[in-house]
C-alpha cells in the first residue's frame, strides 16, 4: 500500500510554529506544499503587531533556501496569500475558522524542569485550549498532536507505539500543580520565612543600602518560591515513576487529546520524537535554532567542565535530526486515521532500528574536541579533553558534593582576607571552578535520567509509514533511519554547527577570562559625560580612620597622644560593627571624634603636615586619570563622605568636589554632619538627581570605587571600574566585567 504525501489544499492550524520544530513545519508547508494555507498560533507581543513578527520569522535562516529558491518578492506575496497569524496564547485562544483541515500541535515547555504550575500550564493546559477552541469552531481537523518518546516513564525495555498504559488522574494533578503554586507563595510571604530572607539579604548587601536590601530580599522570595516549585515538580514525577515534570506533563498532554479529540469519528495521530537535533540534510545539513538537548552536554564536554559524567556507556542516547521529525509529522498529517475513535501513534526514534550507545557518543565527542579543540579562557592554549571513566551515581555524587564544600570554604577564606591582585587571582580561580560545579550540578541532575535509560524506542509503524511513501519522495521527504552514519553526521554536520554558535571559537583575542588583562580604550571628547571618583580606597590608600589619626597627630601634644590611641582601639569593635551594618552609620558614628575641635585650628593642621601626608598616600594611576577624564572633556567629581576639609588638599584635581559638611557652633565642631553622608543608596540618588539636572548621559559616564557599598552607584554607570576592591565588589566586578584597577599611593608632595 503506497501512502500519500499531498496535503493539497489544506487549511493547517500551526502551534508552536516560531519554536524550533515548528520553524521547520511552516518551512516545509511553504517549500514543499504550495497549495496550502497555514493559520499560526502567536503570543501578542506587546510593542511589536502579528505582520512584523511574521517578517522577523520569514527571515530566519530556516526559510534562506526557500527564499533563494523563489526571490525576495515572491516570498511576500506567498507569506501574505498563504499564512495568517492569530494572535492569543495556548489557554486564550481566540474563535478559530471552522474550514481547518489539519492542526499540528507542536507548542510545548522547552525545558525539562520548569516550575510544575509553568509545565502544567503549558502542556496539558495548552492542550486543554487547543482542543477546546476546535470543538467550538466546528471544525473537524486531523490532528497531530506532537509529543516526545520519553512519556513512557521511568521503565525497561521496549516502549510500544500505542496509547500510554497509566491510570493517573491527569485533570486531578493539574488542579494540584495549580494549588501548589498558590500554596507556596503564601508560605513565601510568611513571617519566619521572610525573616530568613531578609537576614541573607542584610548580610551580603547591607552596605549597600535599605532598598538595595529590600529588593534582594524580593529577590531571595521569588528564587525560593520557584525552587520549591521546580523541586514538587520533579518529586511528584519521580513519585508518579516519570523522569521529570515535562515529561509527566507531556504525557498528560496525551491523555487529554485522546480523551477531548480521539473520539465521536474524529481524527488523532501523536507523534513522538526522542532527542531532536541538527537537520541532516533540509533546509540545509545542520539547520538548528539555539542549542537544543544533547548540545549543552556536548558544549561543557568541550570545554573541559564535565571531567566525568554518572552515564551507563552501554545505554542508548536516542537522537533524531529535525528533518526527519518534521518529514513523520507531515506524512502522518497527510495519512489520517480512520474515523474509529483510535489515534495512530508514531514514535520518531532511531534507538530501536540504528541505535547510537551513550559510549559511542562520548568517544565521537572526544574525537571531535581533540581534533577540533576549544581555546582556553583567560590564557594561550587549549582546553584539555577530559577522559570519562563513567563513575556510578552515587560516587559521583559524592565527589561533587565534596567540590562544592570546598569551593564555599574556598569564597569565605577569600572573603576574610585583605583584597590585592593575588587574592583577587584566587577570588578568580574560586569562582570558575564554582561556575564549572554549577554547570556539573546542573548538567547532572537533568540529563542522568537521560544518558543511563534502558528503553528502547519501538518504531514499527513509523518505519511502516517511510517504507509506504512514494519510491521517489523517499529521499527527500522520507525518514529512514538506517540511512544514518552517526559518526559522519556527529563529526561533520552536528558538531561543527553548535560549536559555531558559541563565541568560545570567535578567535583567541576574544577569549579572555575573568581578570584578564584588557587594553585601554581612549577617551572619547565629550562634555555631557562624567568621572566619579570615589576618595579613601580609591584615589588615596587610606581611609578616614587614618586622616583622624593624621589630624590627631599634627595637632596634638606627645602627652596627649597615647590617651587619644588607647581610646581609639577601645572604641574600635563598635566602629568595625558598624561599619559591617552600614557605611553611613559608621562614618556618623566616627566624625563623633572631632567634636570640639575650633574649625580654624582643623584648617591649618589639613594645611600643614595633613596635607603633605595626604597627598603622600595620594595614588599616581589616579591623578593621571583623572587628568586624561579633564582632558576629554568629562567633568569630573570627587565624591566622598569625609568632611571637605579634609579632602581640601585634592580640591584643585576636580572639577567639583561633593563631600559631608560638619555642624559647627560658635566656631567649634560638634561632631554632627548638616545631612547624612552621601554613600551607597544616598550616592546613587545624588547622581541621578546630577544627570537629570545637568544633562549627563549616565550611560557614557565612568565611576570608580573600592567598596562593596559602592555598588548601587556604579551600577548606574555604563563604564564602571573597581579599584583595590574589596572580596566583595572584586566578585561582583568580574561578574559583571568591569575593569578592575590597582592603584597604589605615589609618594607624591605635590599634584602638578
Amino acid at each position: 500500500m503506497t501512502s500519500s504525501l499531498d496535503l493539497g489544499n489544506a487549511h493547517v492550524f500551526l502551534t508552536g510554529g516560531t519554536g524550533f520544530v515548528g520553524q521547520a513545519v511552516l518551512e516545509r508547508l511553504l517549500s514543499a506544499h504550495p497549495g496550502t494555507r497555514v493559520s499560526m498560533l502567536v503570543r501578542t507581543k506587546t510593542g511589536q503587531s502579528s505582520e512584523d513578527r511574521l517578517k522577523t520569522l520569514m527571515r530566519k535562516p530556516v526559510f534562506k533556501t526557500w527564499r533563494n529558491e523563489i526571490g525576495a518578492d515572491a516570498v511576500a506575496e506567498q507569506v501574505a496569500a498563504r499564512v495568517t497569524i492569530v494572535e492569543g496564547g495556548l489557554t486564550s485562544i481566540p474563535a478559530l475558522p471552522s474550514d481547518i483541515d489539519i492542526v499540528i500541535h507542536s507548542a510545548s515547555t522547552v525545558s525539562f524542569d520548569p516550575p510544575i504550575h509553568q509545565a502544567f500550564d503549558t502542556n496539558v493546559g495548552g492542550a486543554l485550549g487547543v482542543y477546546g477552541a476546535l470543538l467550538a469552531s466546528g471544525s473537524d481537523p486531523h490532528v497531530v498532536h506532537v509529543s516526545t518518546c520519553y512519556v513512557g516513564g521511568i521503565r525497561k525495555g521496549v516502549l510500544p507505539e500505542a496509547s500510554l498504559e497509566h491510570e493517573v488522574d491527569w485533570r486531578a494533578e493539574y488542579e494540584a500543580a495549580k494549588a501548589a503554586r498558590e500554596q507556596v507563595e503564601i508560605t513565601s510571604r510568611e513571617p519566619a520565612t521572610l525573616a530568613g530572607f531578609m537576614a541573607d539579604a542584610r548580610a551580603k548587601h547591607g552596605k549597600e543600602g535599605p532598598q538595595t536590601v529590600a529588593r534582594a530580599t524580593e529577590a531571595a522570595r521569588v528564587a525560593w518560591v520557584t525552587k520549591q516549585l521546580v523541586d514538587a515538580g520533579r518529586s511528584r514525577a519521580e513519585s508518579l515513576g516519570w523522569t521529570d515534570v515535562y515529561t509527566l506533563t507531556k504525557a498528560f498532554a496525551e491523555r487529554a487529546a485522546e480523551t477531548m479529540w480521539a473520539q465521536d469519528g474524529r481524527r488523532l495521530s501523536i507523534v513522538r520524537p526522542s532527542i531532536i537535533e541538527s537537520s541532516l540534510q533540509h533546509p540545509y545539513p545542520g539547520w538548528i535554532d539555539g542549542f537544543k538537548v544533547a548540545d549543552p552536554l556536548i558544549l561543557a564536554f568541550g570545554r573541559g567542565q564535565l571531567p566525568d559524567f554518572p552515564g551507563v556507556p552501554d545505554s542508548v542516547l536516542d537522537v533524531i535530526p529535525v528533518d526527519f521529525v518534521v518529514n513523520a509529522m507531515l506524512a502522518a498529517a497527510a495519512n489520517p486515521p480512520e474515523r474509529t475513535g483510535v489515534a495512530n501513534y508514531y514514535q520518531v526514534a532511531s534507538g530501536a532500528t540504528n541505535p547510537l550507545p551513550f559510549l559511542n557518543m562520548y568517544e565521537n565527542v572526544r574525537q571531535y574536541f581533540t581534533e577540533h579543540p576549544m581555546p582556553a579562557a583567560g590564557a594561550d592554549g587549549d582546553v584539555p579533553v577530559p577522559t570519562w571513566r563513567f563513575p556510578g551515581e552515587g560516587r559521583m555524587e559524592k565527589a561533587l558534593s565534596s567540590a562544592e564544600r570546598r569551593a564555599d570554604l574556598g569564597d569565605r577564606l577569600i572573603d576574610r582576607l585583605p583584597s590585592n591582585p593575588r587574592t583577587r587571582k584566587w577570588q578568580t580561580a574560586v569562582s570558575r571552578r564554582r561556575g564549572e560545579l554549577e554547570v556539573l550540578r546542573t548538567l547532572s541532575d537533568l540529563y542522568r535520567a537521560y544518558v543511563k535509560t534502558e528503553v528502547i524506542f519501538d518504531d514499527t509503524k513509523l518505519r511502516e509509514l517511510d517504507a509506504s511513501l512514494p519510491a521517489d519522495k523517499r529521499d527527500a521527504h522520507g525518514f529512514d533511519v538506517t540511512k544514518i552514519d552517526w559518526s559522519d553526521y556527529l563529526q561533520k554536520v552536528h558538531f561543527p554547527t553548535i560549536t559555531k554558535l558559541t563565541r568560545a571559537f570567535a578567535g583567541r583575542s576574544g577569549a579572555a577570562g575573568a581578570g584578564a588583562a584588557k587594553e585601554a580604550k581612549p577617551l572619547e571628547q565629550r562634555t555631557d559625560v562624567v568621572a566619579i571618583f570615589d576618595l579613601e580606597g580609591t584615589v588615596v590608600d587610606s581611609n578616614i580612620v587614618e586622616q583622624y589619626l593624621w589630624v590627631r597627630s599634627s595637632g596634638f601634644g606627645k602627652a596627649a597622644w597615647p590617651k587619644e590611641v588607647a581610646d581609639l582601639l577601645t572604641s574600635l569593635p563598635r566602629y568595625l560593627a558598624a561599619e559591617r551594618r552600614d557605611r553611613g552609620e559608621f562614618i556618623r558614628a566616627f566624625l563623633r571624634r572631632y567634636a570640639g575641635m575650633p574649625a580654624e585650628r582643623l584648617e591649618r593642621i589639613v594645611q600643614r603636615g595633613y596635607k603633605d601626608t595626604l597627598l603622600r598616600h595620594t595614588s599616581e594611576a589616579a591623578i593621571e586619570r583623572i587628568k586624561e577624564h579633564r582632558a576629554a572633556g568629562h567633568r569630573t567629581i570627587l565624591v566622598t563622605g569625609s568632611i571637605g576639609t579634609l579632602v581640601a588638599p585634592l580640591a584643585g584635581l576636580f572639577d567639583e568636589v561633593v563631600a559631608s559638611e560638619m555642624h559647627v557652633r560658635d566656631g567649634v565642631l560638634t561632631g554632627y554632619l548638616a545631612k547624612p553622608p552621601l554613600v551607597d543608596e544616598a550616592r546613587a540618588a545624588w547622581l541621578r538627581q546630577y544627570a537629570d539636572r545637568n544633562g549627563i548621559d549616565l550611560s557614557a559616564s565612568y565611576g570608580y570605587g573600592d567598596s562593596h557599598s559602592d555598588l548601587v552607584w556604579l551600577g548606574l554607570l555604563g563604564n564602571a571600574s573597581a579599584v583595590n576592591p574589596d572580596a566583595q565588589l572584586a566578585r561582583e566586578a568580574q561578574r559583571k566585567q568591569w575593569d578592575i584597577h590597582t592603584w597604589k599611593g605615589g609618594g607624591r608632595t605635590r599634584l602638578d
